[in-house]
């Protein structure tokens, strides 16, 4: 049958080889699981939490995992994602959406590992195929003054980036935003630039800035407002200034469905932890093609596992635009290496990574009376 008989769960954190404003502790934490089959193959998956990002913490993924999710997905077949999603939602029951995405994103990165191990492909070949041999990024501008982001712009020139996602919003100033973009621009004005607001402007700001930033030439607006603001976006986005795009909010397709009938949105930002792992994530970027609707990648500055498995989603979307992947360019003792802006798509079968087992710690479950060992 090909069940999952064995849970490990570890610490696995990365240095920052560069200041960031989510990261206050000097590195970017994050959870790593193994998968055992019966046949004793292994499977990987990572969760990304960040508490200033999301309402997912180092340690309430910690607890989901060890007393919830792993052990719904015992005696389960990893290769069956629709039934280890159900599994996981019994477990821990969606509201308005998916419940613990960034934790239930580590078991399906795992199973979708073992599954592309047990049939010697990768992700992308068993999402449906690779478009892309590699993706294109675009550095990450978070800059408090101007004489900081002329220094961001120049590290990202020297290390072979052209294109630029910019963060905006409180508490910057809208001045001192369209500043910010329009260095930018002049800086690289044949590349592909785009802002993220991080849901920080209200909708009399965005409305005012919005054709501003159109002006100056950035292709994309994303998290302009708080997802629940739905009236909002819909009015924004009928402004048509620029392509809005949403990223929190987005979890799960059936959010994608709702929003995209509602006109809140021209696309989203996809990320794969957001979503829940790549089940879901495969799934809302289908939807946003029938719908002729932008696809952007996006990520959580997501590190080894994480960050192979958006190479993998993007890759398979065949995706249009520099991604803003930036954990190559905050993280140190990464496996994943970049060529300028570019970054492979892992080769090898499942996600194409492979830790150390000296990751994890000392905690495991399995098919038995006494789970934990």
């Amino acid at each position: 049958m090909g069940m999952i008989v064995r849970v490990e769960l570890g610490r696995l954190d990365y240095p920052l080889i560069s200041e960031f404003k989510f990261f206050k502790r000097g590195a970017r934490p994050s959870l790593v699981v193994r998968l055992t089959d019966d046949s004793g193959l292994h499977g990987w998956g990572q969760a990304v939490p960040v508490e200033s990002w999301t309402y997912e913490t180092v340690e309430s993924v910690a607890s989901t995992l060890e007393q919830y999710l792993a052990p719904a997905v015992l005696g389960a077949d990893p290769c069956d994602l629709e039934d280890i999603h159900a599994r996981m939602e019994r477990a821990i029951r969606p509201s308005f959406s998916v419940g613990q995405p960034l934790a239930k994103c580590a078991i399906d990165l795992a199973c979708y590992d073992l599954w592309g191990k047990r049939r010697k492909q990768n992700v992308a070949d068993l999402l449906g195929g690779a478009r892309r041999e590699q993706i294109k990024l675009s550095w990450t501008i978070q800059a408090p003054t101007l004489a900081v982001a002329e220094k961001l712009l120049e590290q990202g020139r020297a290390a072979g980036y052209d294109s630029f996602n910019i963060k905006l919003g409180p508490p910057q100033t809208p001045q001192y935003d369209l500043e910010l973009v329009r260095k930018m621009i002049s800086f690289s004005p044949g590349g592909f630039h785009w802002a993220d607001a991080n849901t920080s402007y209200d909708l009399a700001t965005a409305l005012e800035i919005a054709p501003k930033l159109a002006e100056l030439g950035l292709r994309a607006l994303e998290s302009p407002l708080p997802p629940n603001r739905i009236r909002d976006y819909q009015a924004l986005s009928r402004q048509g200034a620029l392509p809005i795009l949403m990223d929190e909010g987005v979890v799960s397709p059936v959010e994608a469905a709702e929003f995209i009938a509602l006109g809140m949105m021209n696309g989203i930002a996809m990320k794969v932890a957001r979503c829940g792992g790549l089940w879901h994530a495969s799934r809302i970027i289908q939807k946003l093609r029938e719908a002729e609707l932008l696809v952007f990648g996006s990520g959580l500055t997501d590190p080894d596992l994480s960050l192979a498995a958006s190479l993998h989603l993007f890759a398979w979307a065949g995706l249009e635009h520099p991604a803003a992947l930036n954990g190559p360019q905050y993280l140190g003792n990464l496996r994943l290496r970049t060529t300028g802006d570019r970054l492979p798509v892992p080769n090898a079968p499942g996600l194409g990574i492979e830790l150390e087992a000296n990751a994890l710690k000392t905690v495991a479950w399995q098919k038995s009376a006494s789970a934990q060992l």
